[in-house]
């Protein structure tokens, strides 16, 4: 049981946290908090979806959309405000198509290794179109994965793999701080099998910030 109590938070580590937003240089913080904002768009509807089927329509309008991003940015339908967010920041630009498959992916996974799979896919995605590299999301992906999770057992095996990866180097992020914070915190959350610690992980955080391990 947590010794503190939790703060309004996301389910899992979130570069839109003011912690570690203010290691994105400033030119590129917009265009990231509505990348994670899509992110979480798509989190939200796998946490929401009871029928598969329902799922799949859903992501592939927003596969559609993130097409027509890419390629015809003022085709985009009026009056979604996160479409619209997008469109200031992302327009010309793919990629996002592919935390949809990924997203998709997670949806219809039928065992363990699918659900591994495609957890590893949408954080590598994410993490790739925040500056970083693919690998880099391994963890944080994982441990997405786990928070999706109906079941405690699947949960776990998705905690386990995220725990029993090994930290990597800064020098893998790239220079990217942020991403190499979320990384850590992913860490920390999978070293207690999911159970929030908030007062150690704003310590974590504040340590990050400051001298960077």
């Amino acid at each position: 049981m947590a010794t503190d109590k939790a703060p309004e938070t996301s389910l899992y580590p979130d570069i839109r946290d003011p912690r570690v937003l203010v290691a994105v240089p400033r030119e590129r913080r917009a265009a990231l908090s509505t990348l994670w904002a899509f992110a979480e768009r798509l989190t939200l509807l796998l946490i929401d979806t009871r029928e598969p089927l329902i799922g799949q329509i859903k992501l592939a309008w927003w596969r559609d959309m993130a097409a027509m991003l890419a390629r015809d940015p003022d085709g985009l339908p009026k009056g979604e405000p996160l479409l619209a967010q997008l469109t200031a920041t992302w327009a010309g630009q793919g990629g996002l198509d592919a935390l949809v498959d990924a997203s998709e992916a997670m949806l219809l996974a039928e065992d363990v290794a699918g659900r591994r799979a495609a957890a590893v896919a949408f954080g590598g995605a994410l993490f790739g179109l925040s500056g970083g590299p693919a690998s880099g999301g391994t963890r944080w992906g994982l441990l997405w994965g786990a928070v999706l999770q109906e079941s405690a057992v699947d949960a776990q095996h998705l905690f386990a793999a995220a725990r029993n990866l090994q930290l990597p180097a800064r020098v893998s992020f790239n220079g990217n701080k942020a991403l190499l914070m979320l990384d850590h915190w992913a860490a920390a959350i999978a070293q207690n099998d999911g159970e929030r610690r908030w007062r150690s992980e704003g310590l974590l955080l504040l340590r990050l910030g400051l001298i960077g391990r």
